[in-house]
């Protein structure tokens, strides 16, 4: 069985971390502020000995990696979002963050007791990443990237997003006439405003809208797949998306499993620090409007709430049944004095079935379902994670089921076999019902486990309600409002779960009697 202290009840234990960092840092933290030095951070040089925070696999991570390890005790902590660390350097758990430019003026405009040092920490140019397989693609994007330098749309697109006076005056518009022959699928990382960023139900950005111009030149339909920064080279090299825009920078790294276009816009990394302690103080009411009513935020959470279901009861309906057929098996070879080859070749084959699904991280699994074992296959993700998550359940449940019908007596088996049952017919009248009731309050909290770690299918481009709180979190930069309502939402579930499972336990003792 799986452990129970941290998979039984309540909340994905990662986005518990994360709450409880919030509720601590709120709640009395004042204190514990107070005492809490921080480096003071006033140009580059300063950067020997501070606590730097940086979004992971990005080009600020790279080079201040430079920095890790050095004699004056460097600390470099990696967050999978820019807003992560922003909340980090608010609470006094780094002393800088190092950051594109323009996401770090989005950050600040809505944090006012941040600033940017005016040193730059290092100048870099954006391209899009595209599979080394597709070398034709990379020269089609080329030469519309170069058309559109030539005629002006390039520009016109980033000064719509990009300038005091220019901001939301030329925006990217499609011509009508276009004969789209395909589809043209750009992977992003959608929280990096103002290149790509969610704003109602669409994603938007100067990236968004040049990969839109591209795949107008090039006659094909855009297709947008949101997902983790460092999952976008590896959903390119696996064909899951043609190519990936997220203000990426060329390294000598990068370009050793991936190509990548012309630049098409220069950017700064840029340090930024917390300049003040006086934040404006939001109420509860204004939390809500900014987190669920401005914008519409609050439809992220039923689609995620929607996702999560799918996800949770279709991989647990198909761990179910792939579990009981695995724990027959292995019962079958156990109790079975006489194996036959079959029955011992099918307990080999379930026994490393069970150690392999059992000894991964299941997002390691589900990474591999669905950029290694459908990488020439253009799957739905719901399909790729309903089966990760299964495969990993039924694992789990197979041993369940197994304990429950290795607690019930030899006794009962044999009686079974001597009132002329045949062997399936004990299993299935005798044996497998009292199995399933012992089995029961496993089963019930592995249900609960593969309900919370639905939560990780944000890797794969999916929007489960954990995503969903994200969204909001880049967005918004509060981060209390949109946690404690998805640690609600999972709860709400969990104890309705936890009710049906109870009253079905009841009714199994009624029928028993």
């Amino acid at each position: 069985m799986k452990q129970i202290s941290k998979k039984q009840y309540g909340i994905p234990f990662l986005g518990l971390l994360i709450l409880m960092m919030v509720m601590l840092s709120g709640c009395g933290g004042q204190k514990k502020e107070e005492q809490t030095e921080q480096k003071i951070i006033t140009c580059v040089d300063d950067l020997e000995g501070a606590r730097i925070g940086v979004q992971l696999g990005t080009t600020g991570d790279i080079y201040a990696s430079d920095y890790e390890g050095d004699d004056a005790g460097t600390k470099i902590t990696r967050f999978n979002k820019g807003s992560d660390a922003i909340q980090a350097l608010k609470q006094k758990k780094v002393d800088c963050v190092i950051i594109d430019e323009q996401p770090a003026m989005a950050y600040v405009s809505k944090n006012q007791e941040l600033s940017i040092l005016e040193e730059e920490f290092a100048e870099e140019e954006y391209a899009m990443c595209v599979s080394k397989d597709t070398p034709e693609l990379t020269l089609q994007m080329n030469e519309a990237l170069n058309e559109l330098k030539e005629d002006g749309t390039l520009d016109s697109i980033i000064s719509n997003y990009i300038g005091e006076d220019t901001a939301g005056k030329s925006p990217y518009i499609s011509p009508e006439e276009i004969e789209r022959n395909g589809t043209l699928t750009m992977a992003t990382n959608a929280e990096f405003p103002p290149y790509e960023y969610h704003e109602g139900d669409e994603i938007k950005g100067i990236d968004v809208d040049m990969a839109r111009a591209i795949a107008d030149k090039l006659g094909k339909e855009l297709v947008i797949s949101d997902m983790a920064f460092d999952s976008i080279i590896i959903a390119v090299q696996s064909g899951k998306a043609d190519f990936g825009a997220a203000g990426m920078t060329v390294t000598e790294d990068r370009l050793k499993n991936i190509d990548f276009t012309d630049s098409y816009t220069t950017a700064k990394q840029v340090i930024i620090v917390k300049s003040s302690d006086l934040a404006g103080k939001l109420s509860i009411k204004d939390k809500f409007y900014q987190s669920f009513i401005e914008k519409d935020r609050w439809k992220y959470i039923p689609k995620g709430l929607l996702n999560t279901l799918i996800i949770t009861l279709g991989a647990g309906i198909f761990g179910i049944i792939l579990g009981f057929i695995l724990a027959i098996i292995r019962v079958a070879h156990d109790r079975n004095e006489e194996k036959s080859k079959m029955i011992k070749m099918l307990n080999g084959i379930a026994k490393v079935y069970l150690t392999i699904f059992r000894g991964t991280p299941v997002v390691v699994q589900l990474l591999i379902m669905y950029y290694v074992v459908f990488a020439s296959v253009n799957v739905n993700p719901i399909v790729a994670a309903v089966l990760a998550f299964g495969l990993n359940s039924a694992a789990y449940v197979a041993e369940a089921i197994r304990a429950g019908i290795m607690a019930i007596e030899i006794g009962q088996f044999e009686a079974g076999r001597s009132l002329g049952f045949t062997y399936g017919q004990t299993m299935m009248y005798i044996i497998m019902p009292q199995a399933v009731k012992n089995a029961l309050p496993a089963m019930c909290n592995e249900f609960i486990a593969l309900l919370k770690e639905s939560s990780i299918v944000g890797y794969i481009g999916l929007v489960d309600i954990t995503k969903a709180g994200d969204i909001i979190r880049s967005n918004t930069y509060e981060a209390t409002m949109p946690l404690f309502t998805v640690a609600v939402f999972y709860l709400i579930i969990v104890m309705i779960l936890t009710s049906l499972v109870g009253r079905l336990e009841r009714r199994l003792k009624k029928d028993a009697r």
